[in-house]
């Protein structure tokens, strides 16, 4: 029900629950980069440079951490501390729990406060403790590799790399000033999801209106835009606006987030 269902949309789905974890940390302004890659064998990796995930114990769950917390409990996220972020892309706290049930595999790792630990998931159950893999140097934020269920899913059911790489460049249209890193296996590069790219459009929306209407007549040369928000507000709006031979063309994002 949290994906809307087990077809090739509902697949894609997962990986925009993820992504979207990593960009509510760039919104909060706490990372700056965000990695993507997929795989020959399946599996999707996603990367951020933020604080990482907390590893400590959760305080409504004592005996266990606020990693394993976040993986397998709904709307435990962090998110809905309205002290944590402003706005949120995701699915009310439930995305990456639902990604980890509804997924075979899943590793995550997270570099915090220099040093870096481990946890493995499958469909949804722990594999194991945390496990401390040691201290590391410039690395820090999450990392989260996982594999869609095939019993769920389907034996045939295959992530598209085009569909992957439009859906990362489109986080980095709606989410302007944040850098985005596709990859992906040289075997599944086609013309519409090359091996490699990096987005990064710091105007957002207007630079996705600029790209929209490229080549096109335009009535007025200008592209009209802009954002409003408050500091500890519930939501945020931005817009991007343009007048060409078709008539207006109106791009806005709003940003919601409610309280868990």
């Amino acid at each position: 029900m949290y994906i809307g269902g087990t077809d090739i949309n509902a697949l894609h789905h997962l990986f925009a629950e993820v992504i979207d974890n990593s960009m509510d940390e760039a919104i909060a302004g706490h990372a700056s980069r965000i990695e993507v890659h997929f795989g020959e064998d399946g599996y999707i990796t996603v990367s951020d440079n933020g604080r990482g995930i907390p590893v400590e114990k959760h305080p409504k769950f004592p005996t266990r951490s606020t990693l394993e917390i976040v993986h397998t409990v709904l709307h435990a996220g962090g998110k809905f501390d309205s002290k944590a972020y402003e706005t949120s892309g995701g699915l009310h706290g439930v995305g990456v729990s639902v990604v980890n049930a509804l997924s075979d595999d899943m590793v995550v790792e997270v570099a915090r406060e220099q040093q870096l630990y481990r946890m493995t998931f499958s469909r949804g159950i722990p594999q194991g403790d945390i496990v401390a893999l040691g201290r590391v140097n410039n690395r820090r934020g999450t990392t989260t590799r996982f594999h869609p269920d095939p019993q769920i899913f389907g034996e045939t059911a295959k992530f598209s790399a085009a569909r992957l790489f439009k859906m990362t460049r489109a986080k980095a249209y709606l989410f302007g000033g944040v850098e985005l890193r596709w990859s992906c296996d040289e075997s599944l590069a086609t013309e519409e999801a090359p091996a490699k790219a990096v987005f990064h459009y710091p105007d957002g929306l207007r630079d996705f209106m600029t790209a929209r209407i490229d080549g096109e007549t335009r009535i007025v040369d200008d592209i009209f835009s802009g954002s409003s928000g408050k500091a500890g507000s519930h939501g945020a709006v931005e817009w991007a606006i343009a007048l060409d031979h078709r008539g207006w063309r109106r791009f806005i994002l709003l940003q919601y987030r409610a309280d868990a």
